[in-house]
């Protein structure tokens, strides 16, 4: 796979102009490193490599983070160092523990700030490691100002040029993105109310446009840390994202009811369903400058078309049509939100209106797998202690670059689902790479005698791996070539490499990502499925807490992080169909529990009904049950019979309400609860049923 797409790699003309910026940073840091006389000049330019980026506000916002985590991992090791060198067991168990708890908070922080805390992880190692290996020619503040120097004009020359050369700034793509986020929910909206039988599949790409939105928001970290378009509103951004996210669960709610009106009769409804859909359109693309007070407006002849349209409904299909009206009118109220934050956002004004609730009061409210960070933790900690351990028991010399390149790559890939075919590709990059080395140390190397042709000989190596990470499937073959052979070259001042040293240090780091690659596939790497099985476990632990939570801020917090972490499960690529249809079946349930929330709302106000309060209370244990056996064991294809009976009890009973907005009310909950939390079909609703449980719609 990846043989096809390099023979098929051709850089772009903004590949090429990438390529020659980071070359251009590259060779000034290693001068400026030459200049100052430091002590390993290949972290400088192993820096320019790792934090290149074709956006000038992710390398600045990169190079802030590198910088406070390497400042962070020399202050740790001059702290542990002094008092442990002399005991090299304990010291490696301590060391190795603080890896792990390093890249555990790294692995929870979905955010670039993750950054801050790998860095400081591995950068303590590699202080370390140098400070012992050099202890004779160096002491360990050296060497811990050493590496934050290094680090220092690597970051300094990247962010200059970045910022002078050719600036290319976040916030226009950012721009973009959005315009085209608000496009696909008005298009989607467009084709949802069609009243048309449509095999699309529209939950999909609802989860795309989910996806999309936390890309987005992940991205606008950077907004911080750059001039241009967007610069500062990083805030705002998100909280925009936030409102969008309400938006998606809206339209997943309407597609359900519209689904289920395809399976009744509807030619006598299809004008009025178009006209709704013409009125709803026309009203949200005007052109005009929205005001707090436009959010609760609605089109003029809103409530008229579903007045026309209830009274041509059968009793079944006005309570369809109840919750299609109910979702419609919220899906005008968000997306005239979102577009007030957007307009704002764009005018540059940070302040959120106060007719929005805001859903960040309570931050954050990402997807946060504690699994996989404590697994990645673990896996960092058992990496770290069998490298230095080996180094300690061999005493071989070239052992600290192994003991370097397994906490390096213990840190960097466990991010992944499935790190292996990446530490595969690190293993045979490491090979080419050290091939290269070969070539230059003994080929080429030997007849530099100045400054610009030693940029000149390099420039292709740069031309190469950079252009390769501007390719999001060739970034980390790019990677691997790039810092591989800048810091396999041990470029200094006074150059020299003998053919052991150099065998020596080609085997230590290849035997050090070998011993990354057998941990990890042990203790780390999962499958894509049971990646996706462990989040739908949390997801329907989210949906037995929604049970009992008021409607409010902390309910749309709730939301918001359920939304996020459907958007993180269709990043999985899963193949068992079971799970497939799962994580569809989650962006539904999602959107649907406020149907939850009103339940309870509903019977809270009818405490003259004593009968419907005990059914609801059941009909809560057994959603809290259902819920729960669901974490233990995902069934797609069946819901349990007794919740149906229990819900056509509930209607019955319904018709004992004198309120006719609350009845109306608890019978939509009620056929939501069924139709998308249940995925039951209108047949099985109203069908005698048996068995275990009525297949899924």
């Amino acid at each position: 796979m990846i043989l096809k797409q390099l023979l098929a790699f051709r850089p772009s003309q903004l590949d090429i102009i990438f390529a020659c910026k980071i070359f251009v940073a590259g060779m000034l840091a290693l001068f400026i490193s030459f200049e100052l006389d430091l002590i390993n000049p290949m972290w400088s330019i192993g820096t320019v490599m790792i934090i290149a980026s074709p956006y000038s506000g992710m390398v600045s916002s990169k190079c802030v983070y590198r910088l406070v985590g390497t400042v962070a991992g020399a202050i740790i090791a001059l702290l542990l160092t002094p008092h442990f060198i002399n005991t090299p067991w304990l010291f490696t168990i301590i060391l190795s523990l603080w890896v792990g708890f390093a890249l555990y908070v790294s692995l929870l922080d979905r955010t670039p700030r993750s950054y801050v805390f790998m860095l400081a992880g591995y950068s303590t190692a590699m202080i370390v490691y140098n400070a012992i290996t050099y202890i004779d020619t160096y002491n360990i503040f050296d060497i811990a100002l050493a590496r934050v120097l290094e680090i220092s004009v690597g970051v300094i020359s990247t962010a200059v040029v970045s910022a002078t050369l050719f600036p290319v700034h976040i916030g226009t793509m950012i721009k973009q993105r959005v315009n085209k986020t608000l496009n696909d929910l008005e298009s989607t909206f467009e084709k949802l109310i069609t009243a048309q039988a449509s095999s699309e599949n529209y939950t999909q790409i609802l989860s795309v446009i989910t996806r999309d939105a936390s890309d987005i928001h992940a991205l606008a970290v950077h907004l911080n840390y750059e001039k241009g378009e967007l610069k500062g509103m990083t805030k705002p951004l998100q909280e925009m994202l936030h409102q969008v996210s309400l938006v998606v669960a809206n339209l997943v709610a309407l597609s359900q009811r519209v689904k289920q009106l395809e399976q009744m009769q509807l030619m006598n409804l299809m004008p009025h369903l178009n006209l709704i859909r013409q009125h709803t359109l026309a009203f949200l693309k005007q052109d005009r400058t929205l005001t707090p007070n436009d959010l609760l407006t609605l089109p003029v002849d809103f409530e008229h078309d579903f007045s026309e349209l209830m009274n041509l409904a059968t009793p079944e299909q006005q309570i369809v049509l109840g919750a299609l009206k109910m979702d419609v009118r919220h899906f005008i109220s968000n997306t005239l939100a979102v577009k007030l934050l957007w307009q704002q956002i764009q005018q540059g004004k940070k302040e959120i209106p106060a007719e929005i609730t805001a859903i960040t009061t309570k931050y954050p409210s990402l997807h946060r797998d504690h699994g996989i960070a404590i697994r990645g933790g673990i896996s960092a900690v058992l990496i770290t202690f069998i490298v230095t351990g080996a180094w300690i028991l061999s005493g071989w010399k070239a052992g600290f670059m192994m003991a370097q390149m397994g906490a390096i790559t213990a840190c960097i890939l466990t991010a992944l689902d499935n790190p292996v075919p990446v530490l595969r590709i690190f293993i045979w990059g490491s090979i080419v790479s050290a091939g290269l080395v070969f070539l230059y140390a003994f080929g080429i190397f030997p007849h530099i005698t100045h400054f610009w042709q030693l940029a000149l000989v390099l420039f292709p190596v740069f031309l190469v791996a950079v252009s390769m990470m501007a390719n999001q499937m060739l970034m980390p073959v790019g990677m691997v070539l790039g810092i591989n052979t800048m810091m396999g070259l041990n470029l200094h001042n006074k150059y020299t490499m003998d053919a052991v040293s150099y065998l020596d240090s080609s085997f230590a780091m290849i035997l050090g990502v070998l011993v990354s690659l057998i941990v990890i596939d042990l203790v780390r790497a999962v499958s894509p499925d049971a990646s996706a099985t462990r989040i739908l476990a949390l997801h329907y632990q989210a949906m037995r807490q929604a049970l009992h939570m008021p409607y409010g801020s902390d309910f749309k917090i709730h939301l918001r992080s359920m939304l996020d972490r459907v958007g993180v499960l269709n990043t999985k690529m899963v193949q068992d169909s079971e799970i497939k249809a799962a994580i569809q079946n989650a962006l539904i349930e999602s959107s649907s529990i406020v149907d939850l929330v009103r339940l309870q709302e509903i019977s809270q106000k009818l405490p003259q009904l004593v009968e419907l309060q005990h059914e609801v209370t059941v009909l809560q244990n057994q959603l809290a049950a259902y819920f729960h056996s669901q974490e233990k064991q995902i069934s797609s294809w069946h819901f349990p019979v007794q919740i149906v009976k229990q819900v056509n009890q509930l209607q019955q009973l319904a018709q004992q309400i004198e309120d006719d907005e609350l009845r109306q009310r608890l019978l939509i909950s009620l056929n939501n609860i069924c139709k998308s939390i249940g995925h039951v079909s209108a047949e099985d609703m109203h069908a005698e049923t048996s068995g275990l449980g009525v297949s899924h719609g």
